[in-house]
């Protein structure tokens, strides 16, 4: 049986924790930040968790993550 290959998309914008859950990044802290005001970015330094749903199809993209 030949090895699966990971997603290149996926495998830089998605991590596993330790308990199965699927961690991202959020978007908008890259630029333009002094518009956008405090509550807002410090709800965007928090990490995201994809829903159970999703890390279903995660799994298939990044087989041994």
């Amino acid at each position: 049986m030949p090895k699966l290959k990971s997603h290149s998309g996926a495998k830089k914008r998605f991590s596993f924790s330790g308990s199965g859950k699927v961690s991202y990044k959020k978007n908008g802290r890259g630029h333009l930040l002094r518009k956008k005001n405090s509550a807002r970015l410090r709800r965007l330094r928090d990490k995201g968790f994809l829903s159970d749903t999703l890390v279903e199809t995660m799994k298939k993209l990044l087989p041994y993550g």
